[in-house]
């Protein structure tokens, strides 16, 4: 599986890191090598889910990132403006 070929998603124990442990380029990465995987075919049934599975774990947890980087922004934004006043 992806995972277990990418050494900076594991844990000094060979363990795969928990997702919600992982930062945004940890998960982009991760989830890129999952599409690759998936779209490379030759994977068993339950490999394929299982891949697919993580996929969607990563992917949500992107969204999350992107979503705090994205309030951050607006806070940031408005905390200037209320500065500017």
């Amino acid at each position: 599986m992806a995972a277990d070929e990418n050494d900076e998603n594991q844990d000094g124990n060979g363990s795969i890191t928990p997702i919600s442990q992982l930062g945004y380029e940890a998960c982009r990465d991760e989830l890129i090598e999952v599409v690759r995987l998936l779209e490379q075919g030759g994977l068993d049934l339950d490999t394929s889910l299982k891949l697919w599975e993580r996929g969607e774990q990563l992917a949500k947890r992107c969204e999350e990132h992107l979503a705090g980087a994205r309030q951050r922004v607006t806070d940031a934004l408005a905390a200037g403006g209320a500065s500017e006043n």
